[in-house]
């Protein structure tokens, strides 16, 4: 519509449309696209690819990766710091800063641009673009090279439309220079048919004889906190010691397996499950739910009814579980945005698990020890623990029923004479610790699960 001005208390029209602002975001890459003569539409899509433009409040990805741009400090690739060379903005901005981070991703991406060749007639052309989005992943292989810059392209193709930015739909066919081989790998050197093989730094994992020497009776679930190609690349990274048997795609739940099944891959951050557990991540950030595509949990699930049937690995969330689920873990994946629900009904199995992957020992922590405990019917039992060591008791709620799926417990701790102490909410498995100082005092303990409820009276007196 026309905007109206106002002079002398008379609305004048004037010609034309008022035009809102353009997204903060939406500007910067328009800035940044003219800045480095870059194509915008393509610079858009390698930030979708990489962060689905979420700057993710400024923490970086588990590669070390900053901002929309996924602009990375680790010890083999620098991006962040060449970023702060090539604009003259501090790290620290371009970590925190969304526009600087855009800028800085345009100022890397026009460098790799001039190191492939690319001409001032070619830059305007995305198609020329493709090695120098290549480079900008960091794959320290051709082949996951490849794999990076295809998943830009594919963006490309479907078009953006997130975070206040757009970028129309357009089919580019690449030239893919030095990466015009597609290569291959042999079936035979993966344990699932449907994965292909690349192999993680052997920094990253040990070499083991499973399941003859050790039982493989758990799967673990993880999301990667960062893009696959990206993922692929840090396994593959000395430095990184970490690793996880397999990696699967979001878009359309491709699988690259990188450490074989008989061997440990150092996934799970505790060395008994890394022992006895396979390890699949899952392309994504726990925050954002858009990366957990059908096509993921599908195929995903289709790899853990696999590994399932091969090993006799019960299908339910006592040996489905999540990295959280790991004792003494200090990692949240896959998070409240994964659907256990749906993945469990593709996996064939149970969402329930049949018994608790927890005990109330590892709830409360060292050195407590179960004194009494309290049914609650069918659906949980709340037990109260004493540390002889420093006079503490702690109550903790593990449910048995629903297992994995949020809903209403609780566990609360009241000694003689302080108030109560309660933790109470939608938990997946317990509720607690509740922990206070109880030597030689009464105590009142109890929890619920649902609408089981249980109240002792006071006792344990010392």
């Amino acid at each position: 519509m026309a905007g109206l001005l106002v002079l002398g208390g008379q609305q004048i029209a004037l010609a034309g449309p008022v035009q809102a602002a353009a997204d903060p975001l939406s500007a910067a890459f328009d800035k940044a696209a003219t800045t480095y003569e870059v194509p915008r539409d393509l610079l858009v899509a390698l930030a979708y690819a990489e962060t689905h433009l979420d700057d993710h409040g400024g923490k970086p990805s588990a590669s070390g990766g900053y901002g929309v741009m996924h602009l990375v400090s680790n010890p083999s690739t620098h991006t962040l710091e060449d970023a702060a060379k090539l604009t003259a903005k501090t790290a620290a901005k371009l970590k925190s800063d969304d526009a600087a981070n855009v800028l800085g991703g345009a100022a890397v991406l026009r460098a790799k641009a001039d190191t492939a060749g690319v001409s001032a007639a070619e830059r305007k052309d995305p198609a020329k673009w493709y090695e120098a989005v290549a480079m900008y992943g960091g794959a320290s292989d051709e082949g996951t090279a490849r794999v990076y810059a295809d998943a830009v392209y594919d963006v490309l193709a479907n078009g953006v439309s997130a975070a206040g930015v757009k970028a129309a739909a357009k089919v580019v066919v690449p030239d893919r220079g030095k990466y015009d081989e597609d290569p291959r790998t042999l079936a035979a050197t993966v344990d699932y048919a449907g994965a292909r093989w690349v192999a993680a730094s052997s920094s990253n994992y040990a070499v083991s004889n499973r399941p003859t020497d050790e039982k493989i009776d758990r799967i673990i679930i993880h999301v990667t906190q960062g893009s696959y190609a990206g993922t692929i690349s840090w396994f593959q990274n000395p430095a990184a010691q970490v690793s996880a048997h397999y990696v699967v795609r979001s878009s359309d739940g491709q699988i690259t397996q990188m450490v074989r099944e008989k061997d440990r891959a150092f996934h799970a951050g505790n060395s008994s499950y890394n022992h006895r557990s396979v390890g699949i991540e899952h392309e994504g950030y726990v925050s954002d739910a858009s990366w957990f595509t059908d096509q993921m949990y599908r195929a995903s699930a289709a790899l853990t009814r696999d590994i399932a049937d091969r090993y006799g690995i019960p299908k339910d969330r006592s040996h489905i579980i999540g990295h959280n689920q790991v004792p003494d873990s200090d990692h949240t994946d896959p998070g409240s945005n994964w659907d256990w629900s749906k993945y469990m009904t593709y996996v064939g199995g149970s969402n329930d698990g049949g018994t608790n992957p927890y005990t109330a020992e590892q709830v409360c922590g060292s050195g407590y020890e179960v004194i009494d405990s309290q049914a609650l019917g069918t659906a949980g039992t709340v037990f109260l623990l004493y540390n002889s060591a420093n006079g503490n008791n702690c109550v903790a709620t593990l449910k048995k029923t629903s297992l994995g799926t949020a809903s209403a417990t609780s566990a609360f701790l009241e000694v003689a004479g302080k108030a109560r102490i309660t933790d109470s909410g939608n938990f997946t498995y317990y509720a607690g610790p509740v922990r206070a100082a109880a030597a030689d005092k009464c105590v009142k303990w109890g929890g619920k699960v649902g609408t089981s409820v249980y109240e002792s009276p006071s006792e344990h007196c010392g």
